[in-house]
């Protein structure tokens, strides 16, 4: 999935048309590297997302408000006081590079009006939002880079704004055939590789999506091709940027099985397109085709929000992510230890038949011997027994006993040290799958808690329990039924035991770390085998076993799940119960809004 140069034209085409000659009503910045403008125009507000993530950077329209933190940001606050009410007077792209420009004008202390321009750089680590004066300089960026972090351009307050030239690449829009095939043939190397590396703007989808149009093979190199292929190609490249030109963009999302494999500004014939009604997205594909979109922007919040969130849900989860696997390496590494140990103890009651056999026939051992040759009469066979030759028979089965009786002691606690271990390991695979599923920041607040009360957080002294704001996933059967899944154990126990009554049906994946999954039965007598096939693809998804082909679910009434005393939260037993195999494809359950 390509963010490249022709996306970027796109977004701008949208911009110019939707934003120039709005004023910026408000400016937020909800996270350490992103901004949510709202613009002013006479048909309403507009929201403008920029995220210089260096992950997934984006920029994009938006309907969706985000909360922002109690204080803002020292960058939010200089474009407060710099653009605050300031009038868009446009939006451009440098050819087509990754970055945009948005130029906006205000009035300074003194009533004078001032242009200033706010540049956004889509270059995945690289990227940046840099606000520049009007002749230029930086005044300051949401990230600044000094020269120990790039020897190629700093980004600080007070230096000249540019753009590194880092890949020599050439500008697409202004290649006539000539240069077209001179930079080709310079590059030996498959045709859609040497597209993509030699014109900016274009991707290696895009790259691919030219030599179906050209007819001609992407692996092949270019010395390959005779002269009308030559042609072809070229007649194919510049029909694409005549149509970037012109802005006649369609976007479209490429589905391979019900899947998004690809999406882009233009039409991708390499996935067999077809114009359709633009927005038939209510639901998602079942096979092989093309989707059209009214606009880049709402196919881009579409395609990366729950990209974008789990992002941005695991950078936040990355302490409690550390905490947890740190307690999970070191109690995996006591289990094994012990199971080893276990190990070593299996020669316990040998030991004890070898001293009650001693006792038994030790008058025929001779001062001096090194064995002797018994009936064991537990199993009719005759053993060798090994001895210590300076000790008699009878102080040899003592030692025998001895050692049994230490190995049984070691063994008997073991034996309950390695069920201790092995919970505390479940436990932790539980937390890890929880934190897994996590989609806000609310949902690590109960996670948080539990971690606290086992004692792999320390709690400060005065610090009360946070507000609980998660709640469980909320789902709706194809029949009609609610269908409940905890996010966490602390959810799980609640769902189980409080939310649930006796006659509901309670799902979860069998011998794996996962949610524990409620269908309310209502007054309904019995639930339809869709809706059990429903609840167990959830209990699957839901799950550490979410990525097998296959996953074995246990489903049981609810009155037949119980709590051992003292156990962890989210454990349960249960003795008799139902089992099915099925995949974790949930993308035909409707899911009702929190």
């Amino acid at each position: 999935m390509a963010f490249d140069g022709v996306t970027i034209a796109n977004i701008v085409s949208e911009l110019k048309k939707e934003l120039v000659g709005g004023r910026l009503y408000k400016i937020a910045q909800p996270e350490e590297d992103e901004l949510l403008l709202t613009v002013k125009q006479p048909g309403g507000q507009k929201r403008l997302l920029l995220s210089a993530d260096a992950s997934l950077p984006l920029i994009y329209l938006t309907e969706n408000n985000k909360p922002s933190p109690m204080t803002a940001p020292s960058f939010c606050m200089l474009l407060r006081k710099h653009l605050q009410n300031g009038r868009i007077t446009d939006i451009s792209q440098p050819g087509l590079e990754r970055i945009v420009h948005i130029r906006i004008e205000h009035l300074d202390e003194m009533g004078d009006l001032r242009s200033k321009t706010l540049v956004i750089e889509i270059m995945g680590k690289h990227s940046n939002i840099i606000f520049c004066s009007e002749d230029g300089i930086i005044i300051d960026s949401i990230k600044r880079v000094s020269a120990a972090v790039s020897s190629l351009r700093e980004v600080l307050p007070g230096k000249p704004y540019f753009v590194a030239e880092t890949q020599n690449k050439l500008d697409a829009l202004s290649t006539d055939c000539a240069a077209f095939r001179e930079a080709l043939s310079a590059k030996p190397q498959p045709l859609f590789k040497a597209l993509y590396g030699s014109f900016t703007g274009i991707s290696p989808i895009l790259a691919q999506e030219l030599c179906h149009r050209g007819g001609a093979d992407a692996e092949l190199p270019a010395a390959a091709l005779d002269e009308a292929a030559w042609q072809t190609l070229y007649n194919a490249f510049a029909e694409m940027t005549d149509a970037i030109r012109k802005e006649h963009f369609v976007p479209n999302i490429a589905y391979t099985a019900g899947k998004p494999v690809e999406f882009c500004a233009l039409p991708l014939t390499l996935y067999g397109w077809q114009p359709n009604a633009p927005d038939q997205r209510e639901k998602k594909p079942a096979g092989d085709c093309t989707v059209t979109w009214n606009s880049m922007s709402a196919l881009l919040e579409n395609y990366y929000a729950e990209r974008s969130t789990v992002t941005r849900i695991r950078q936040k989860s990355s302490d409690l992510r550390r905490i947890v696997q740190t307690a999970l390496e070191r109690n995996v590494k006591k289990y094994d230890l012990q199971l080893r140990q276990i190990k070593d103890t299996e020669k316990r009651d040998t030991y004890r038949v070898y001293g009650e056999l001693l006792n038994t026939y030790g008058y025929g051992a001779r001062p001096g011997d090194k064995s002797l040759e018994a009936l064991n009469y537990y199993t009719n066979e005759t053993v060798t027994i090994p001895l210590d030759p300076t000790l008699t028979a009878s102080e040899n089965a003592r030692k025998y006993f001895d050692r049994y009786n230490k190995l049984k002691r070691t063994y008997e606690a073991l034996s309950q040290l390695t069920l201790e271990v092995k919970a505390e390991i479940d436990h932790l695979d539980s937390v890890s799958a929880a934190l897994d599923i996590a989609l806000h920041e609310e949902d690590l607040i109960q996670i948080k808690e539990e971690l606290t009360e086992s004692g792999y957080i320390r709690r400060k002294g005065g610090t009360k329990k946070q507000k609980v704001t998660s709640r469980p996933f909320h789902y709706k059967s194809s029949d009609g039924f609610d269908i409940y899944v905890g996010k966490n154990n602390y959810q799980n126990d609640e769902l189980t035991f409080q939310t649930a009554s006796g006659n509901d049906w309670w799902f979860h994946a069998k011998k794996l770390p996962g949610s524990h999954v409620i269908v309310r039965l209502g007054n309904a007598g019995e639930l339809p085998d869709r809706t059990f096939e429903e609840a167990a693809r959830l209990a699957a998804y839901y799950s550490k076993g979410r990525d097998q082909d296959k996953v074995e679910i246990d489903y049981i009434q609810k009155k037949h799940v119980k709590k051992p005393a003292g156990a962890k939260p989210g454990f349960v037993v249960y003795y008799t119960n139902f089992s099915m195999v099925i995949d974790s494809d949930i993308s035909g359950i409707r899911q009702i809004p929190e």
